[in-house]
């Protein structure tokens, strides 16, 4: 991709050049070369806050994702458990400024008032590594944050949460800590996954693959 910076410098340094044959001479070229520095200079001015606040070529390449995609969620809830498979789902994604908003609904509930999920993802440019936070409405969970350690490959990335409590299965608190992660791939542009990994705070250290949302774009 190329670069504003190299794009700007090109196109002052170009401004000024009429004649073919006198951007051969040393005198063109200094003056080229003048301009070209001339671009960076500018483009340094900006502020970095400024600059970085804009989306960049990760949250660029996610934009490409807005729309309806239906949904299907798989839940295992403990290790070789039985999967419980959920269909009829839509994700409504779009992006607020650097950030992809998902929002997990039944397709008959058109005017969302019925909303399961939402979560937002977003590269922050500053650290260098993906933001996300996701709020469940199904269970007492609370608002779950995580981190990526890096940029990921740009097929998938790794989300580290935060530990966060559970209540239990039982009708008695039990009050349980879990870590837990995100991975989102990226199957081309219509098919994306995230699976999220368990850990119990139970003394095994047992992971298991506890849900999957696999999500296919509405045509």
């Amino acid at each position: 991709m190329l670069e504003r910076r190299h794009f700007v410098g090109a196109v002052l340094g170009s401004m000024f050049i009429s004649d073919p044959a006198a951007a051969q001479t040393p005198a063109a070229k200094a003056g080229g070369s003048a301009q070209l520095e001339l671009g960076n200079a500018a483009l340094s001015a900006v502020p970095a806050a400024q600059r970085l606040n804009e989306l960049g070529p990760e949250n660029a390449a996610m934009a490409a994702c807005a729309g309806l995609w239906d949904v299907t969620e798989t839940v295992w809830d403990k290790p070789g458990g039985d999967p419980v498979t959920t269909t009829g789902l839509v994700a409504e994604r779009r992006m607020i400024g650097a950030y992809l908003q998902e929002v997990i609904r039944p397709a008959s509930d058109t005017s969302s008032r019925d909303i399961k999920r939402i979560d937002y993802l977003s590269f922050q440019r500053v650290e260098g590594r993906w933001k996300y936070v996701s709020i469940e409405m199904r269970a007492p969970v609370g608002i779950m944050p995580a981190y990526s350690f890096d940029r990921g490959d740009g097929k998938s990335v790794v989300l580290a949460h935060d530990s966060f409590a559970i209540a239990g299965g039982g009708s008695d608190v039990a009050g349980q800590m879990l870590r837990m992660n995100t991975v989102v791939t990226r199957d081309g542009p219509d098919r994306d996954v995230k699976n999220q990994h368990f850990i119990l705070s139970d003394g095994a250290g047992t992971v298991w693959l506890a849900h999957r949302y696999a999500y296919a774009r509405r045509a």
